[in-house]
């Protein structure tokens, strides 16, 4: 019985461990004034196989990037592809 019990958390553990989970990157963004800024930033985003979703936010002047499980962008490429569009980062959060 306790080898049961013991196997099924395990298995619980196994399934509910955040290296599964997708995550997310907050970017301040400095620059960002118009709404030409922020569809040049979704459409940039968008167009990445590690991006599941895109939120920016103009009045707070943020984008927040959804990736795909297992997938990630390392710092130097947001930062490069937010400068590629006029921008500039102000700083990266990751959750």
């Amino acid at each position: 019985m306790k080898r049961l019990l013991f196997t099924t958390a395990l298995i619980a553990t196994l399934f509910t461990t955040p290296a599964f989970a997708a995550h997310k990157a907050d970017v301040t963004v400095n620059g960002m004034v118009c709404d030409f800024c922020v569809q040049g930033l979704k459409k940039t985003f968008g167009k990445r196989e590690e991006v599941s979703g895109i939120d920016v936010s103009l009045a707070e002047k943020r984008l927040t990037l959804d990736f795909k499980p297992g997938k990630d962008m390392d710092d130097t490429t947001i930062t490069k592809l937010v400068t590629d569009n006029g921008l500039n980062v102000g700083g990266i959060k990751r959750e």
